[in-house]
C-alpha cells in the first residue's frame, strides 16, 4: 500500500523529527525522572503523529513550497497530540487495557491511579503550551478537551445498546475523534496567521477528515484480522460499542440474529459469529460510502484555501483513508484470525 502523501513532502522528515523532539521535551520534568518516564511512555512507543502533522501542513498552506513551519506551529500541533495521548491513558484505565501501541499500557505497568494522574499531567502540559500561543489557541484547546469528553460520555451512554442510532453515533465520533483533527488544523491556520475564511476552511477539512477516519477505523474493526489490527477483531462489539457497520447491520435482515449475540457476555465463538454477520450484511459497504462522502467534502473545503504541494498532499491523505479501508480483504467464514 502506498505511503500517506504527507510523508512524501520534502519537509516531512524534518517536521517529524521536530515533532518528536518537542513531544519528548514536553514530557520531560526536571528533577522528576519517575513522572517523566510514565508521561513519556506512550510517546516513546511511537505513533503516526497525524494531528501535529496536520497542524504543520495546514500552516504550510500559506507558505512557498518546501518552506519549514515555525516552532510555534510545531508546538501547537504537539499540544493536540498531548491531549490525544492523555486521553489514551484515561481510556486504558476505563477499558482495563493491557497493551497499547504494542507495549504494556501505563495502567497495567504502573496502576490506575498513576495512569489517571499522568493523563491529567499530559492535559495540563497541552494546556500550558496552548496558553503560550495566545488566548484563541488556549480557548480552542479547552473546548476540544470538552468536546472529547462529551463524545466519550455519549458513547458510554449507549454501551451494549442494540438500539443505538446513527443520530447518536455521529455526535459521539465528532467529539471523541473529529474534534481533535479539527483543532489540529485550526491551530495551524491560527498560528500561521491565515485569514479567517482559510482558518474556517481548514478547520472543516480537519473535522470531516476526522469523521472519515473514525468511520474507517470502525470498518477495520470488523473486516480486518486480529493480526492486522494488533487486537481482537470485533473488539468494539466485545466492549459494547456498536459502531456504524454494526448499527446498519442491526437494521438489516441479519439484525435479529446479530442482536441475540450482542450482550455483555459475548464469548469467543459468538464474537466470530457476530463478525461474520456484520461482514455479510450491508453495514460495511454503507459505512465506506459514508466515509467516501466525508472525504469528498473534506477535499472540497480544502480546495478553497490553496493548491500548493501541501494542499495536494492533504487531499491525498484524505484519499489515503479510503485506500486503507478498501485494501484489506474481508476474510471468508472459517478463515484463521
Amino acid at each position: 500500500m502506498a505511503k500517506n502523501p504527507l510523508a512524501l513532502l520534502p519537509t516531512a522528515s524534518s517536521t517529524s523529527t521536530r515533532i518528536e523532539s518537542t513531544l519528548l521535551d514536553a514530557t520531560s520534568i526536571d528533577g522528576d525522572p519517575y513522572l517523566s518516564e510514565i508521561a513519556s511512555h506512550l510517546i516513546k512507543a511511537g505513533g503516526k503523529r497525524l494531528r501535529p502533522t496536520f497542524t504543520a501542513a495546514c500552516a504550510a498552506l500559506c507558505l512557498p513550497d518546501g518552506t519549514e513551519v515555525s516552532d510555534d506551529v510545531i508546538r501547537g500541533g504537539v499540544s493536540v497530540e498531548l491531549v490525544q495521548v492523555g486521553s489514551l491513558y484515561h481510556d486504558d484505565v476505563m477499558d482495563e487495557a493491557q497493551i497499547r501501541r504494542q507495549v504494556i499500557s501505563v495502567n497495567a505497568r504502573w496502576g490506575n491511579l498513576r495512569a489517571i494522574l499522568a493523563g491529567d499531567f499530559l492535559l495540563a502540559r497541552a494546556s500550558e503550551i496552548a496558553a503560550s500561543l495566545g488566548t484563541e489557541v488556549a480557548g480552542l484547546l479547552a473546548r476540544t478537551i470538552g468536546d472529547l469528553c462529551q463524545g466519550q460520555v455519549g458513547e458510554l451512554q449507549t454501551l451494549y445498546d442494540t438500539d443505538r442510532t446513527e443520530k447518536q453515533y455521529y455526535p459521539s465520533i465528532e467529539g471523541k475523534t473529529a474534534s481533535l483533527y479539527a483543532a489540529a488544523c485550526r491551530i495551524g491556520g491560527i498560528v500561521s496567521e491565515q485569514g479567517r475564511d482559510a482558518i474556517d476552511s481548514v478547520t472543516e477539512f480537519g473535522r470531516l477528515y476526522g469523521m472519515a477516519f473514525q468511520v474507517i477505523d470502525d470498518v477495520l474493526d470488523v473486516i480486518a484480522t486480529d493480526e492486522q489490527l494488533g487486537k481482537p477483531a470485533g473488539n468494539d462489539m466485545l466492549e459494547g460499542v456498536y459502531s456504524l457497520p454494526v448499527i446498519r447491520t442491526l437494521d438489516s435482515s441479519n439484525g435479529a440474529e446479530l442482536k441475540k449475540l450482542l450482550t455483555d457476555g459475548l464469548n469467543h465463538d459468538d464474537r466470530h459469529a457476530a463478525i461474520e454477520l456484520v461482514r455479510s450484511g450491508p453495514g460495511v459497504a454503507y459505512s465506506l460510502d459514508v466515509a467516501s462522502g466525508f472525504v469528498a467534502e473534506a477535499k472540497q473545503a480544502l480546495a478553497s484555501v490553496s493548491d500548493n504541494e501541501v494542499a495536494r498532499a492533504l487531499a491525498g491523505a484524505a484519499d489515503h483513508l479510503l485506500e486503507v479501508g478498501g485494501v484489506l480483504p474481508i476474510p471468508t467464514a472459517g478463515s484463521s484470525e
